[in-house]
């Protein structure tokens, strides 16, 4: 081994000792290199709870790294010389330790990567990019998969192909080469509606000590006018307290998750829900543990087997295929709008002030939490926005702020793929569309609503229901030629000239409210 020093540049999202970057690194020889940088908090306006998580995550690691005896190069964001972008704050550190090689693990957003690869051309010092190994499947793994044996891409990719050959690759819930229980996918046992009498799991707290705190204090200084609510903020920021969470999930929540996974409940974000994917996605947890975690449960007898599948399904199903997607599709995904979506994002995603009150809760829980789960991102959000034609651009910059668990790699072909069927069918085989029975079924919201959700028609309608028909005749073109829409574009064909002016007529009205109005001036604080 080498006695040269190194110089470890690790990355916000990247705050884990089993990370490539870090595999051989020397206590006491190699320099592990973290910076807080504005380029980075304000290349979109996230969330002020995103920023301050980050930070302080970051800020922890760097103890934990200094605790084993590293020397650790951090520059804070109010650092005096602190350049703002990542590559001058790297070049400032290459020289300022004297190092001549640079080791980095592969960036997740293709515009830092590129941005990497520009460091490694200007440097003038050897820069090793590390294949970030943490995720499952390779980007050669997803290729391979991805295409024909002729070396073709085919016109679409389905997850739950790609997810059984995960399971096959990892035996996860497999025994003698076959699905535990004879099924791979329990999605079906997975959506039942929430009973009243059902307990919601109490949640560990994790209260802001002094790192933190002190994080908060420069958000609210640096960012105050950036989206979302600081406190109260009760993130797990250190890999005990993130262990502790998903000890705490296994036991308490997973045995819910299953059932009750895509219900919705008035004041209740979080459910039965994880809540653990803004750890993974940073790197305080490892997505293999937290799968071999839930397993086990189900093996000793502690979890049903719906809940450990659904669970399973998410991290090494959808979040390994959405990177695959991210990466065999960019840059040009990112333009995708298979739908001539072009209307503005209205103002209300940023207040939550709406008369939707499945909306109001989303949003809202939204901006106090920077998270919502999957069913109210999926089902309220992005099936409004795509009922309504919301611009795919400003959807994707919407939920890249808002979130935090949100990069682009994860955010993007969600939105484009599978809220907004913006890229024609590649990801999903379907629009993800429904009226307003289905958020009815799935939650409690309805209940309190100034709309009607029984109403077709006129001003006191659910407008899920007129724009969900609205969006079926506008794209009827489109959508006519896929197989799975054949029954419901028969109804609209159906429909009478009457009855579908009346559709047409009150998507203008709300449409054209002022309500829709977008903001005129960016993404308000």
């Amino acid at each position: 081994m080498s006695d040269e020093k190194v110089l470890r540049f690790v990355l916000g999202d990247q705050l884990s000792r089993d990370i490539s970057s870090l595999y051989e690194a020397q206590p006491g020889r190699d320099v592990v290199f973290m910076a807080e940088v504005m380029g980075e908090a304000t290349s979109v306006r996230h969330h002020k709870k995103k920023i301050a998580f980050v930070f302080s995550a970051m800020r922890h690691f760097a103890d934990d790294l200094r605790r084993e005896g590293f020397v650790v190069d951090y520059v804070q964001l109010d650092a005096d010389g602190n350049p703002g972008d990542f590559g001058s704050a790297l070049a400032a550190a290459v020289e300022r330790n004297g190092v001549g090689r640079v080791v980095i693990t592969e960036p997740s957003e293709l515009r830092v990567l590129e941005a990497a690869e520009t460091w490694r051309e200007e440097l003038g010092v050897d820069f090793d990019i590390l294949a970030d190994d943490r995720f499952l499947a390779s980007h050669e793994d997803f290729v391979s998969w991805a295409t024909t044996d002729s070396g073709a891409q085919p016109k679409s990719l389905r997850m739950e192909y790609f997810y059984r050959e995960m399971r096959r690759s990892t035996g996860y819930l497999m025994k003698d080469g076959a699905p535990v229980g004879g099924q791979w996918n329990y999605d079906q046992d997975n959506r039942k509606s929430l009973p009243e009498s059902v307990s919601i799991p109490v949640r560990p707290e994790f209260k802001p000590d002094s790192i933190t705190q002190e994080v908060m204090a420069l958000v609210s200084s640096r960012f105050g006018d950036h989206f979302g609510d600081i406190e109260p903020f009760d993130y797990p920021v250190t890999r005990t307290d993130a262990l502790a969470y998903l000890d705490w999930f296994i036991a308490d929540a997973l045995p819910g998750f299953g059932d009750w996974q895509d219900a919705m409940k008035q004041g209740e974000p979080l459910l039965f829900h994880s809540h653990l994917s803004t750890l993974i996605n940073c790197g305080l947890l490892g997505p293999s543990e937290c799968c071999d975690r839930a397993e086990t449960a189900y093996r000793e007898g502690e979890v049903p087997l719906n809940a450990v599948e659904g669970f399973i399904r998410q991290i090494i199903g959808w979040r390994e295929f959405v990177r695959g997607v991210y990466w065999l599709k960019m840059p040009d995904y990112a333009g995708a709008n298979a739908l001539a979506a072009k209307r503005a994002l209205p103002g209300f995603f940023w207040t939550g002030e709406t008369a939707m009150n499945c909306m109001s809760q989303a949003i809202c829980e939204t901006r106090s939490n920077a998270y919502a789960h999957h069913i109210q991102r999926l089902m309220v959000i992005g099936n409004f926005c795509l009922l309504a034609g919301i611009d795919p651009r400003q959807v994707q910059e919407w939920f890249l702020i808002v979130y935090s668990d949100a990069y682009e790699w994860v955010e993007m072909p969600n939105v484009v793929g599978m809220a907004l069927f913006a890229d024609g069918g590649f990801v999903a085989s379907k629009p993800y569309a429904a009226s307003g029975a289905y958020i009815n079924k799935m939650s409690d919201y309805c209940a309190s609503c100034a709309f009607d959700v029984k109403q077709k028609s006129g001003e006191k309608a659910c407008p899920f229901n007129y724009l969900y028909w609205n969006f079926l005749s506008e794209n009827e073109q489109v959508l006519r030629k896929n197989h799975r829409m054949g029954l419901i574009m028969g109804s609209l064909g159906k429909m009478s000239k009457d009855r579908l002016k009346e559709v047409r007529d009150d998507s203008g009205r709300f449409l054209e409210s002022q309500q829709m109005r977008g903001w005129d001036n960016g993404p308000p604080g």
